[in-house]
């Protein structure tokens, strides 16, 4: 029985949507509250049990490798000043069990380039794919309770929510029979249809677990517009081999890919965070 140990991070794109926040920083390391999106995204990972972080980067995303590698500098600053808490929270942004692998992006060729440029990494073991962009929080991290599913079903598994109809064509959608409230088996996947042409509202927003013989099809797909290779495309195909399942989570999801979404994100978790919940919560209330 295979287990998930490797994540992937397409972390290569420019975050057009938040310019000029974006123009010189990773839109991966935009913070809610006090923590990057990259990093809720990877301890995601970790409290799966995955031990191998790949990031597939691309240019002016040397903050992110920085962010996972080990400050020597604060890290004495913050020792010699006797802020143990700030020191703790640094060294253990990453745990040391846990490698961290990048992997260069030359072209911006799409997202299913993206997962594809992992394949020395993978290579023929399962593996998940994380987008940072849609932080999804849950009382049990998200990608825990899809490689729980996969330890029982052995197969790729997508994550999915239900989306309202005019916002088909921002995801890819999925056709599919219910197994169980929670699961179930696809049959079709169609990339970001017309509102009037989507099969259904079943959306898939940013978490995969997948099987290798995704690369071979990916390296099939056929560049679309743009010269982009979709990872739809490849999940189609491999669709057609292979049982897939649509998994809908347990967790509320916040697409901080649009400044609508990290807004929410950002109030949601700043109302939970131990340090300024209270006094950011009376805040909020004296606006009304």
């Amino acid at each position: 029985m295979k287990k998930i140990t490797k994540a992937v991070f397409p972390v290569a794109g420019m975050g057009s949507r938040f310019l000029p926040a974006t123009k010189a920083s990773p839109k991966e390391m935009m913070p809610v509250v006090d923590k990057p999106l990259i990093q809720y995204a990877v301890e995601e990972a970790v409290a799966a049990g995955i031990t191998d972080m790949v990031f597939i980067t691309g240019r002016n995303k040397r903050a992110i490798e920085d962010h996972f590698d080990t400050a020597y500098e604060i890290e004495a600053e913050l020792a010699s000043r006797g802020k143990t808490d700030l020191l703790r929270a640094v060294q253990e942004v990453i745990p040391k069990h846990v490698n961290c692998i990048y992997i260069r992006q030359s072209e911006p060729l799409g997202l299913g380039h993206a997962v594809l440029c992992a394949r020395p990494v993978v290579q023929d073991e399962p593996f998940a794919v994380i987008l940072a962009d849609d932080l999804i929080d849950g009382s049990v991290p998200i990608i825990r309770q899809m490689a729980d599913v996969f330890k029982q079903h052995q197969c790729s598994i997508l994550g999915v929510q239900t989306v309202p109809r005019e916002q088909t064509r921002q995801y890819g959608i999925v056709s599919s029979v219910a197994l169980t409230a929670d699961i179930d088996q696809v049959n079709g996947i169609v990339e970001k249809p017309k509102p009037e042409d989507a099969p259904t509202t079943l959306a898939v927003v940013g978490r995969y677990i997948l099987t290798p013989r995704i690369f071979h099809y990916l390296e099939k797909v056929q560049a679309g517009a743009g010269g982009e290779i979709q990872l739809t495309d490849g999940i189609a195909a491999l669709l057609k081999e292979e049982k897939m399942l649509a998994y809908r989570f347990k967790g509320t999801r916040y697409d901080c890919g649009s400044k609508l979404g990290y807004l929410k994100a950002m109030v949601a978790l700043g109302l939970k965070h131990p340090e300024v919940c209270d006094e950011f919560a009376a805040y909020l209330k004296s606006l009304k």
